[in-house]
């Protein structure tokens, strides 16, 4: 069965366009290309910038939860809205709001397969004039940490068998070759991986046109790599936006009970006083890292 056919997390670009004046649904877009949104969107799609909006201002660290409420208030997201998200570069930022979401305790939430690549690939609509919805008075639950990473969790867990650490950065990246993929600001001063990590590069789980690879391609891409169902699976990457799109995949699509996306990721291991680093390559096959906005 096609990931596209999983009912709970996904819908289709064609289902979208179906609902697009349906009041009980709200359009998220969340982009690594913040002007992208501007330049022409979903009609009635929300628009949160992810350096703004969906980060703290002061310190590394998510919105608060009532910052969190604040944000979707003003923007007319209630608790009863289904929220569908979507997003640029294969959804790598709609998968960390999804995450976000989730976070805070939000039921009815989906992710848009393919995302703004395949709608715009498709010629659907669109429209730069942003939506004006009633406010609304958004309460969000307590923060769920069992499904984000943090390296006090991981320092003590390098040797046990029972955890395993999927790096989905590019092979470049994972050895230290580059710290960060071109046109990306947030670096770190130490470039590699964190010891025993296994490189399974993100954009191996999606097809070309966007969509997710099916259950059975999944499943086999991290089994394979010892990836499997029965470990605690702490995904990360640079600042924690790709691995979180690797945490929807594991945790969603394939079931996973415990999945956990270190946002800290490289950015914040890479910069860890004492921090072990390995730079040696493993034996993943490698993927060429989707371009970059500049």
């Amino acid at each position: 069965m096609s990931a596209a056919h999983q009912p709970n997390v996904l819908v289709t670009t064609a289902w979208v366009q179906e609902h697009l004046n349906d009041p009980n649904i709200r359009l998220v877009e969340v982009d690594v290309d913040t002007t992208a949104y501007d330049s022409g969107h979903i009609p009635g799609a929300i628009g949160f910038n992810w350096q703004t909006q969906l980060q703290h201002q002061v310190r590394r660290d998510i919105i608060t939860r009532e910052e969190f409420e604040q944000l979707l208030s003003e923007n007319g997201i209630g608790n009863e809205h289904t929220v569908v998200l979507y997003g640029d570069n294969n959804n790598w930022f709609a998968a960390y709001a999804f995450w976000l979401f989730t976070i805070y305790g939000h039921e009815k939430l989906y992710l848009m397969d393919g995302g703004r690549k395949k709608w715009l690939a498709e010629g659907r609509p669109l429209t730069t004039e942003r939506p004006s919805y009633p406010p609304t008075q958004y309460r969000a639950k307590e923060p769920n940490l069992n499904i984000r990473a943090f390296s006090a969790q991981i320092l003590p867990n390098l040797n046990n068998a029972d955890y395993v650490l999927v790096d989905v950065r590019s092979p470049q990246e994972f050895t230290g070759e580059v710290i960060a993929p071109p046109g990306m600001s947030e670096t770190a001063q130490r470039g590699g991986h964190i010891p025993g990590a296994v490189n399974i590069p993100w954009a191996q789980a999606v097809n070309e046109d966007g969509t997710f690879k099916s259950v059975e391609e999944l499943k086999a891409l991290y089994q394979s790599r010892g990836v499997t169902p029965d470990k605690h699976v702490i995904a990360y990457c640079r600042i924690g936006e790709r691995s979180s799109h690797t945490w929807f995949v594991l945790r969603y699509l394939l079931g996973y009970p415990d999945v956990r996306n270190y946002d800290g990721s490289w950015t914040e291991w890479g910069n860890l006083v004492g921090a072990p680093i390995e730079r040696e390559a493993t034996t993943a096959k490698a993927s060429v890292e989707a371009p970059c906005p500049s």
